[in-house]
């Protein structure tokens, strides 16, 4: 049976890691992710070059090492990139900017095979390591632990309407895009400010009233925000940094050890 991090840890009442990629394209990143005991990783199409062969890679290098490989698709890529994702190996989607109800229905019905959606059916996968297995039963293991969507919340209109997209069955995921939906509301980066901590406190109610799993992404210099979101708004799935941003810190802090060993 397949193994989703995220669906599995949530329901034990704890959180789901992820290590977001958006530079690094070997494989070699996926093993660093596991050495670190990351749970899972957010492969990201949307603020990157990647090609659908770069997540396939790691996609697969995922599902060999046992984290769960999340992928983040460009706005509006359509239904037909989103199969390709899905048949590289990817575990769930993660759909940015989405408004309404009808965008977050829109994208579960790309993601889940007929009735529930109108997903085309391929005969190999590699979250079955290619293996030929009975067509209904990979269709009911797909839908139920390897089609997780996550729906961004990341715009006013989102905002306001997130009681009826958290209500939207087959959204598994109400993940809280902090940077892009601070500047929608015109505070940006002001983690401090009352309207972006309503809005944390918003989402976090709409998920947990309809019985979906509440993430953050974007708190990476502001732990304390992403611990506050966690331990009292019950946030169980956290994008902890992404390779860029890890790398960058490494080098400054290796150049300032540099620094001080004299001229």
């Amino acid at each position: 049976m397949l193994q989703n991090n995220l669906l599995r840890k949530a329901a034990q009442g704890r959180t789901c890691t992820a290590l977001g990629i958006k530079v690094v394209t070997s494989n070699e990143v996926v093993l660093l992710a596991k050495a670190a005991e990351y749970d899972s990783v957010f492969i990201d199409q949307e603020h990157s070059v990647f090609s659908t062969e770069n997540v396939g890679s790691l996609c697969s290098a995922a599902l060999l090492a046992g984290i769960t490989p999340f992928v983040r698709v460009p706005y509006r890529c359509g239904p037909g990139h989103i199969q390709r994702i899905l048949d590289a190996g990817a575990m769930g989607v993660v759909f940015p900017h989405v408004s309404s109800a009808e965008e977050a229905q829109e994208a579960v019905a790309c993601m889940k095979y007929p009735p529930r959606g109108n997903r085309s059916l391929t005969a190999a996968l590699p979250q079955f390591y290619f293996q030929r297995i009975d067509a209904k039963e990979l269709m009911q293991e797909i839908d139920s632990l390897s089609s997780t969507v996550f729906v961004m919340v990341e715009t006013k209109q989102c905002l306001e309407s997130i009681d009826a997209i958290a209500a939207v069955e087959g959204v598994d995921v109400l993940l809280l895009g902090c940077n892009d939906l601070s500047l929608e509301l015109g505070i940006l980066s002001e983690w401090e400010h009352p309207e972006f901590q309503k809005a944390l406190r918003t989402v976090a109610t709409a998920a947990s009233k309809a019985g979906k799993i509440f993430g953050i992404a974007g708190m990476y210099t502001r732990p304390d925000i992403a611990k506050f979101a966690v331990s009292e708004l019950g946030a169980r799935f956290v994008l902890g940094h992404f390779d860029i941003g890890l790398l960058a810190m490494g080098m400054n802090k290796n150049m300032e050890q540099m620094r001080q060993m004299g001229p």
